[in-house]
């Protein structure tokens, strides 16, 4: 990584339609907003800095970008979905100064700080940054707010062909204050870890634009399936040219690595995750692939169990296993040509610590010594001590694959080629 090369690590221009028009035979007219251009945005004013493309095998990378990719590393480099934020102490603080969430996670200043808090405190290989999965709804037309108890509402729910009119292609000046944060961490961290950036998958952020918000049962999407599968098309098919142009902006001002989060995913039959979640990930990643073929994408999927082998079928580098899929048996299902991610209980870390170490060894020896970035099978959960988070990492640091397997000869199961 140079921070003086003019060379992007992707390339930003593109057109194509917005992904509005409705499939032959709705009843109704089809909507078709157009063609849609994305302008080169580095022309219009210097960056700071701007990633430069490297090599898929650069000695620079971080370390948790190399096991991300599959190469040989030392030991394995540790993470915490949900890291930044609601367990910390100095965190809390802050929120009582900052209240709303939305300014917390909108303005520059505090997603920086914030995003650094378990960076200073626990040193982390990765950096993710202090955000949401619904952020970028405004930038492409879909207004929300965040209520104390309710969580995320969703005054004007998109269900029928007029609704989808609301939607715009995504304008990422909305979102300066999230590719001025990734340029600022990067900046900080150096190649010391690495800045990741995330998204929601289309189903997932479909689920609060379609219900109105957070719900238990999915009843009004799941039922759009069948009752309006060309809205609900359209909409998936916006959202995931959305979603895409979300991704490429991160990685340009700074993100290594990005996670795809289809948090609702599980919440779907096998069958119908393949219909209506896989093709619009797979649409993600490829695009992703051809215009910043050096940036590792992780994928999880909270109760992933029964979709594993469907998961890997994405192009995804780095499958994410949740906590109620055995470490080893991931590893075997999913083969040795991609990379795991996991998959500590985060209930772990309430636990003694030496539960805590010897849960961490056992789910290190199951993933095998390459391809494997340790993590949590959830996020941090509130009220987890910051010992334990501390301890975490420690151990993880303390780990050298050479001793650590000289003892243990793995399984066929463990090794990644």
């Amino acid at each position: 990584m140079s921070l003086s090369s003019p060379t992007s690590a992707c390339s930003s221009s593109r057109c194509y339609s917005s992904g509005l028009s409705l499939p032959i035979g709705f009843r109704s007219s089809p909507i078709n907003v157009g063609l849609v251009c994305y302008p080169r945005r580095h022309n219009k004013a210097p960056r700071r800095f701007v990633v430069a493309s490297s090599s898929s095998s650069s000695s620079s990378d971080p370390l948790l970008v190399k096991a991300a990719k599959g190469q040989v590393v030392s030991r394995p480099p540790a993470w915490m979905m949900r890291q930044a934020g609601r367990y910390m102490a100095v965190y809390k603080k802050l929120a009582q100064k900052h209240p709303s969430f939305r300014e917390r996670s909108e303005n520059t200043d505090l997603i920086v700080e914030i995003s650094l808090q378990p960076w200073q405190a626990f040193r982390p290989d990765g950096v993710i940054i202090f955000s949401d999965i619904l952020t970028p709804l405004p930038a492409f037309g879909v207004p929300f707010d965040i209520e104390e108890v309710k969580g995320p509402v969703i005054q004007s729910p998109i269900r029928t062909e007029d609704d989808l009119k609301k939607l715009h292609p995504i304008d990422l000046e909305k979102l300066q204050f999230v590719g001025d944060s990734l340029k600022i961490l990067r900046q900080e961290v150096g190649e010391h870890a690495a800045v990741l950036g995330f998204v929601g998958a289309p189903w997932t952020i479909a689920t609060y634009i379609v219900e109105g918000g957070t719900t238990r049962t999915y009843t009004v999407i799941k039922s759009m399936c069948h009752t309006a599968p060309n809205v609900l098309r359209a909409l998936l098919s916006h959202l995931t040219k959305a979603i895409t142009e979300y991704v490429v902006y991160q990685v340009e001002h700074g993100a290594h690595c990005i996670q795809i989060f289809d948090s609702w995913g599980g919440q779907l039959t096998p069958e119908m995750w393949e219909r209506w979640s896989k093709p619009y990930i797979e649409e993600i990643i490829h695009a992703v692939k051809r215009r910043c073929p050096d940036t590792p994408i992780v994928f999880y999927i909270n109760g992933n169990g029964g979709l594993l082998e469907r998961m890997k079928g994405t192009g995804a580098d780095v499958i994410g296993l949740d906590w109620t899929v055995d470490m080893a048996d991931g590893r075997r299902r999913l083969g040795s040509d991609v990379s795991v991610q996991g998959n500590v209980d985060p209930a772990y870390l309430f636990s003694p610590l030496p539960a805590l170490t010897e849960e961490i060894h056992r789910v290190v020896k199951s993933a095998g010594p390459k391809g494997h970035i340790l993590n949590l099978g959830h996020g941090v959960l509130v009220g987890t001590p910051e010992e334990a988070v501390a301890h975490f990492f420690e151990t993880a640091r303390s780990l050298d694959y050479k001793t650590f397997f000289q003892n243990h000869v793995p399984s066929e199961s463990e090794l990644v080629a």
